[in-house]
């Protein structure tokens, strides 16, 4: 990845029905916003031009809500209007999510010809019975159909999301799903804990004790079942929570995870450049109006101190597996990282939490289920 490359996300809050673990900027029932929304998000796009002039954008990626909730020739304009107006490098990776209810062929064959070579389809879970208790509207059929679909049209970087320790699923449920993924032939998956969001409908029935969530045993069992699992398929695990096969890895999230810049479009979306972070309004027509009316999108604003840097380039970067490179961190904050944190990566190596080589600092196994533990150890 060259170094003044940045990555491009596009936020689209729309959602056919809002799931009940969902805290993300989505909505239902706004359909009738969607051409507004859509000429908003250009009017940023041509607004932010100035801003990263001489940067080429690396990777797209188009996550929600529900992007594929557009049409297909909606999204071929706006990705269209992206390359007219931004500098993309020859091999961006450009990447949608989709569920599985809003997809056909046609708009398959429409977001391929367009440019979109990376799909990203939330599964969750194998099973309908908890896909409904999720709120989510699609079955496991649509799943299997989606991703024929997209392999026929030849697809072939396609990711699937998958959940666990969700309330009532077991520890077979959870590898079922597993073999069912597998099974289809992707090249990607991603597989994330349930965390319950305060404000979100999960919530109030957890605080009411009407949820009946995994254990933290069990969790961790999920977990460390699952990771031996795709390992024996051939998924190589690159960070905590995605797994890959070889050549597969999503670009976009490892500028997150690298803490690179990147500039985030769209309602609630988020921007980190230049030591500046930024984010936009959460609510649709409070975005839409403040760029109708030539003010800015812009709802916080923050100048991030390179202390601050350095902690989150730690952060984030242990939760890949190859953990943080000596070298760029050396090159990104001119002093080598035991300059810093000489202390911490000796307590933590005795702990037997973190390893080191000549080129980097990485979670041990036992590490990965003790991050946050670990973390505290890095704060200034």
């Amino acid at each position: 990845m060259i170094k003044d490359a940045i990555g491009l996300y596009v936020h689209f809050p729309f959602c056919l029905r809002k799931c009940l673990y969902c805290d993300f900027p989505s909505y239902a029932g706004r359909e009738y916003l969607m051409d507004d929304y859509l000429d908003a998000v250009r009017v940023e796009i041509n607004e932010i031009k100035n801003k990263i002039m001489g940067r080429n954008i690396e990777t797209i990626f188009w996550g929600g809500g529900t992007p594929t909730l557009f049409c297909g020739e909606k999204l071929k304009y706006l990705l269209g209007y992206i390359k007219e107006n931004l500098a993309l490098s020859e091999n961006v990776e450009i990447t949608t999510e989709a569920n599985p209810e809003t997809l056909d062929k046609e708009k398959l064959e429409i977001l391929k010809e367009a440019g979109v070579n990376r799909l990203s389809i939330g599964m969750q879970a194998g099973q309908d019975c908890l896909l409904k208790s999720l709120g989510r509207v699609h079955s496991l059929k649509d799943v299997e159909r989606s991703v024929q679909w997209a392999k026929e049209l030849g697809f072939d970087n396609i990711n699937l999301d998958l959940m666990f320790g969700l309330p009532d699923q077991t520890l077979d449920q959870w590898m079922e799903t597993l073999i069912m993924a597998v099974d289809m032939g992707v090249e990607h998956i991603s597989t994330y804990a349930l965390i319950i969001e305060e404000g979100t409908p999960f919530y109030e029935l957890e605080s009411q004790g009407k949820l009946n969530t995994a254990s933290e045993e069990v969790e961790r069992e999920m977990y460390h079942k699952g990771v031996a699992y795709l390992k024996r398929k051939g998924y190589n695990q690159y960070e905590i929570s995605n797994f890959a096969q070889p050549g597969k890895e999503c670009r976009h999230n490892l500028i997150y995870w690298k803490n690179r810049d990147y500039i985030g479009i769209g309602c609630g979306a988020h921007s980190f450049l230049d030591g500046e972070r930024w984010s936009n309004y959460n609510d649709i027509s409070q975005y839409i109006d403040s760029i109708s009316k030539k003010r800015t999108a812009i709802e916080h604003r923050q100048r991030i101190s390179i202390s601050e840097q350095r902690f989150e380039t730690i952060m984030l970067g242990l939760r890949l597996i190859e953990g943080v490179s000596k070298l760029e961190f050396r090159e990104r904050f001119n002093n080598d990282i035991r300059y810093y944190y000489d202390d911490a990566i000796d307590q933590l190596k005795k702990q037997g939490l973190l390893a080191e080589d000549s080129n980097r600092i990485y979670l041990t196994p036992k590490g990965m289920d003790f991050q946050n533990q670990v973390l505290l150890y890095f704060m200034d």
